[in-house]
């Protein structure tokens, strides 16, 4: 989802790449003692810095799996599983099948670790709370539905010139990844790749949802930035999975298309 909030009081997204000491990571801030009373040195500050690296890097790429953390924080895959056993213990990341898109090879899927609702909550910036009352006195009082899909594209438009002006800045065939970069300015950890086959295209993925919370009560923040992204692009997107419904990453797939074919198709979400 597109940003346009605040953090909770106490809340942001960590600096330095450090979870703040909130209660959602009770261990990754704390010392435990040893049974003489003396704290273990390896949950002192190089160990807690060391674990809340392993939450952000799962922020910002979406669940993992042991190997691929280890590579991107140069950590052995041992060292990986202990950090990952405590967050688990915490209730900051969970355990779940790896989800596959396109044909299904042969064996068992991948373990992946994505961060839980408490997990995410220690990065959140939305006044979840708060924003979803007043959506909701904006429904009872103005016209239900349709007021909130009226509100979620007024949004959008009102923050769409940094994104429209970074695609319109790029060749055709790097738009997507464009667009992904102006999102991850905006704090939403966005990437672009090509589709798994037999897909042909490109998957925009946005790691981090600001108001993932809210989405969840009201999708039509979902549909409002998905209609802006065919828009932008100039082609029908599909939303293949979002955050708000409980999946790890916000999944856009965008079709490959001839760059001279009619822009009428803009706009249009099969999804």
């Amino acid at each position: 989802m597109t940003q346009g909030t605040r953090g909770r009081a106490g809340r942001g997204l960590p600096g330095s790449e450090e979870l703040r000491n909130n209660g959602v990571v009770k261990n990754v801030g704390e010392a435990r003692e040893t049974p003489t009373g003396a704290p273990q040195e390896e949950l002192a500050t190089g160990e807690r810095s060391t674990r809340n690296r392993v939450a952000r890097s799962i922020l910002d790429h979406g669940p993992s799996t042991v190997a691929e953390l280890a590579e991107r924080l140069g950590l052995t895959q041992a060292a990986v599983r202990r950090h990952l056993d405590a967050l688990t213990g915490d209730g900051v990341v969970e355990a779940r099948e790896q989800r596959v898109y396109g044909a299904r090879t042969r064996g068992r899927p991948a373990k992946v670790f994505a961060l839980t609702d408490c997990g995410r909550d220690a990065f959140d910036q939305s006044y979840d709370k708060l924003a979803a009352d007043a959506l909701r006195w904006i429904a009872d009082r103005e016209g239900g539905s349709e007021a909130i899909a009226a509100f979620a594209r007024a949004r959008i438009a009102a923050q769409a010139g940094a994104y429209r002006k970074a695609v319109e800045a790029a060749t055709p065939e790097e738009r997507t990844e464009a667009l992904a970069k102006a999102l991850s300015a905006d704090g939403y950890a966005a990437t672009a790749r090509s589709a798994p086959h037999p897909q042909k295209g490109e998957q925009l993925c946005q790691h981090h949802c600001p108001v993932a919370h809210v989405a969840e009560q009201f999708p039509q923040l979902c549909e409002a930035e998905t209609e802006f992204f065919a828009e932008l692009l100039g082609t029908h997107v599909q939303r293949l999975a979002t955050i708000a419904h409980g999946d790890g990453v916000c999944t856009t797939f965008i079709p490959k298309i001839s760059h001279n074919a009619s822009a009428s198709t803009a706009g249009r979400n099969p999804a």
